[in-house]
């Protein structure tokens, strides 16, 4: 892939400018179409197939990869210097000849998500494609084509999309069909019913639930907010909706998703999506739904691609690999096949803006993540952002997402390392599977571990003078411990957590409530490698008796093994467990991970079985968590006002 020169007077932080936009655009369609069947229908990339089998992969490959030249080609104007629409129109009209034929490059029919649903997603691609290019692509397309094509779209309209965001993709279907003159009362039918979904699924502050339920993630963004707000941006006449404001309102915050590295939050599923992760920045500044400036807007959004590109996430001949920095199966769900990770085209969203636009005129400003230690609470969806701008990394704790159906039973399936972890950050990834949960708090019976599902958040607050220094925050939940292995939960056990948050500090209290007799507790931090310059530290602060580090093999997205530090106590009846964590930046990578700050940043004043008062050594403050009822207060040394709590 070859990259014009950097830009670093008007993209001081990045170097990238709209030409780099462009050319990595064409450089991965580029390397894509090598693996075209002769028709140009399907994509056949190498690699993992997923569990949707090996045509239905070659369409995704088609259809992910369309979306990116649309953006390309309509942002553009047209101008189509690599004939792009040329090769995808031979698509469309090879892929539609002959449906389900196995013997020929033909695309596999549309049915319902429990039988054959990959399809229906690629179906919002093709749609959105043909949508952005339909001067140069649909308007020239032969008659008889056309009727093929709106007749294999259709699928997505006559069956059954899975129960969360792929309800928006028979409505991009059927907005591209309205806006070719083909809209009719089926049409109607499916937008009404996403839009109604998409109601009930808003929670407020700009966050979409991934359907009933209480998955917050990644998809908020490039689904959610995507697919209705770009739908009304393209269409003549002014929005009446609330998508545009939701989508302001979410971005008021987003922007602290990101590390002053450009990464994202490792957090939630399809994470080898990469820089799609910017996508609802892009979507703002295009829109103008967005608080953002355009000068921080391009600075996010160029520092999520070069950050990806710049860690291995192509492979030597270009593509897209299945990962995260570079391959990583751990970071990948059953469906995810060699196609997937080209729903990163998304990002290409910002190609709408043209050259002109201030997303790309405009100097390049600082991101969240690089000002002052910042810490938000956002009470929708329970979820409490802590930023230390030192040194940039981002930490979200999670008191409130966790990708369980409404529908199962408490104790129903097993935990995804990706929901179910007390914190998750922009410089560490999960533990994979089989390996010590990091970040977790696990009650112990007859050798077996408790995982953590169903989160039901308690409240959050943030407090602050506005001082540089001086923010704030905290996030409460409590769940039923789950066990494998034996009776799944055990009748009157529970667990209460809160985590209070101030500069790179993280006081992580716990009530265990009902253990019974011979029950051990563990706390976990985060999961750090000697090839990294980050350090994990985890201290006692009242109730643990035991402090070890424990091995992780199997690693991170991050690290090809882990160090995990772990506190331990016995559990009897009802009792509270304090720890302060921390995630810092080290010089130099070492091999054992060191304390980066001594347990006496926290001093304890008080301790019983229901609350805590803690002093902060450095500056005199005072921090009072209880949880009959939950009540959190911080008070700075000589001040009682301020004050928070539930």
């Amino acid at each position: 892939m070859e990259l014009p020169v950097e830009d670093r007077r008007s993209s001081p932080y990045t170097g990238y400018t709209r030409a780099h936009w462009e050319a990595v655009a064409d450089g991965l369609l580029r390397t894509a179409w090598r693996w075209a069947t002769p028709g140009g229908a399907l994509l056949d990339l190498p690699g993992r197939p997923s569990v949707s089998g090996v045509r239905s992969d070659g369409l995704e490959g088609y259809a992910r990869t369309f979306l990116a030249a649309a953006f390309r080609v309509a942002g553009a104007g047209g101008a189509d210097p690599h004939g792009w629409i040329e090769r995808y129109a031979s698509g469309l009209a090879a892929g539609t000849r002959t449906p389900d034929r196995d013997d020929a490059e033909s695309w596999p029919r549309i049915l319902d998500q429990h039988v054959r649903g990959q399809p229906m997603v690629e179906s919002a691609s093709v749609a959105l494609g043909l949508r952005l290019t339909r001067p140069w692509l649909w308007d020239r397309l032969e008659p008889d084509v056309r009727d093929r094509v709106e007749g294999w779209l259709r699928g997505a309209l006559r069956h059954t999309p899975a129960p969360n965001n792929w309800y928006l993709f028979p409505y991009s279907v059927a907005g591209f069909l309205e806006s070719v003159g083909r809209g009719d009362a089926e049409t109607a039918r499916a937008r009404e019913r996403a839009l109604e979904l998409l109601e009930g699924w808003h929670h407020g502050q700009g966050w979409y639930s991934d359907g009933d339920g209480r998955a917050f993630d990644h998809y908020n963004g490039w689904a959610l907010h995507l697919y209705p707000v770009l739908d009304e941006h393209l269409t003549e006449g002014p929005a009446v909706s609330d998508h545009g404001p939701r989508l302001r309102e979410h971005l008021d915050s987003f922007g602290l998703f990101f590390g002053s590295d450009g990464a994202p939050l490792h957090f939630g599923r399809s994470l080898t999506y990469r820089f799609a992760a910017g996508t609802a920045v892009a979507l703002g500044a295009v829109t103008g739904h967005t608080p953002l400036a355009p000068g921080t807007s391009r600075r996010l959004l160029s520092g999520t691609l070069r950050y990806f590109l710049d860690r291995g996430a192509t492979t030597p001949d270009g593509l897209l690999s299945l990962g995260w920095h570079g391959p990583h199966e751990a970071s990948l769900q059953g469906y995810s096949g060699p196609g997937s990770p080209y729903w990163a085209s998304k990002a290409f969203v910002a190609l709408l803006a043209p050259a002109d636009h201030p997303l790309w005129t405009a100097t390049e400003r600082a991101a969240p993540s690089e000002g002052p230690d910042r810490a938000i609470a956002l009470t929708a969806p329970g979820l409490l952002l802590q930023s230390t701008g030192a040194d940039g990394i981002v930490r979200l704790h999670n008191h409130g997402s966790d990708h369980v159906s409404p529908h199962e039973g408490e104790s129903a399936g097993a935990e995804d390392p990706h929901y179910g972890r007390q914190a998750y950050s922009t410089r560490t990834g999960p533990c994979a599977p089989g390996n010590i949960a990091d970040n977790h708090l696990a009650v112990h019976l007859d050798g077996a571990g408790s995982v953590r599902r169903r989160i039901r958040p308690l409240g959050a607050g943030q407090g602050g003078s506005g001082e540089p220094g001086t923010d704030w925050g905290w996030a409460a939940s409590a769940h039923l411990p789950v066990f494998a292995g034996g009776p799944p939960t055990v009748p009157g056990l529970r667990v209460e957590s809160v985590t209070f948050v101030r500069g790179h500090h993280e006081l992580r209290v716990h009530r265990v409530i009902g253990a019974p007799p011979g029950a051990t507790v563990s706390q976990t931090g985060w999961a750090t490698g000697p090839e990294e310059t980050v350090r994990s530290g985890l201290y006692g602060l009242h109730g643990w008796t035991g402090r070890e580090t424990v091995r992780a093999p199997r690693g991170t997205a991050y690290t090809r093994w882990a160090l995990v530090p772990r506190l331990t106590a016995g559990a009897t009846g009802t009792g509270l467990y304090a720890a302060v964590a921390t995630l810092t930046v080290v010089p130099e990578p070492e091999g054992e991970p060191a304390g980066v700050e001594p347990a006496s940043a926290l001093t304890v004043e008080y301790a019983d079985t229901g609350s805590l008062r803690v002093r902060w050594t450095a500056d005199g403050a005072l921090t009072r968590i209880a949880f009959d009822p939950l009540t959190v207060v911080h008070e700075p040394a000589g001040d009682s006002s301020s004050a928070t709590g539930s």
